[in-house]
């Protein structure tokens, strides 16, 4: 009998990650290393365990996520988003104390795209009166 995983997609700014859990021990593993290892940031990494820890699910997942793109805040962002959408797509009960602590709003801030005739997407060229 094969292992069934809940697997859920988290974005943010341009990081894209795929989420997989299954019940186990609560390994978490980002891109084939350990998380404490991929992310070193100790205060950032809380992040990670959040939606576990308002669900009362600590330790009883294993979680196996592919992350790409973006930096490691908007990464960690992206994993607190999948890990909620699965936790949700396993027991519909934590949809609501998810909800009241925003972790399945989908941030919708992107960089705004560089304009022509400008230096960045607002910042214009100094401009000489004579």
């Amino acid at each position: 009998m094969a292992t069934t995983y809940t697997n859920a997609l988290g974005r943010r700014k341009t990081s894209v990650a795929r989420v997989y859990l299954k019940p186990g021990t609560g390994a978490m593993t980002v891109n084939g290393k350990e998380s404490n290892v991929y992310f070193p940031v100790p205060h950032l990494a809380i992040k990670l365990t959040q939606p576990f820890e308002i669900t009362n699910t600590v330790g009883q997942y294993d979680v196996k996520v592919n992350v790409k793109g973006g930096g490691i805040k908007g990464q960690i962002e992206a994993i607190a988003l999948g890990v909620s959408r699965a936790l949700v797509k396993i027991n519909e009960e934590n949809k609501p104390t998810l909800k009241t602590e925003k972790l399945l709003t989908r941030d919708p801030r992107m960089v705004e795209r560089k304009k022509f005739g400008r230096k960045k997407a607002r910042k214009s060229f100094q401009f000489s009166k004579r």
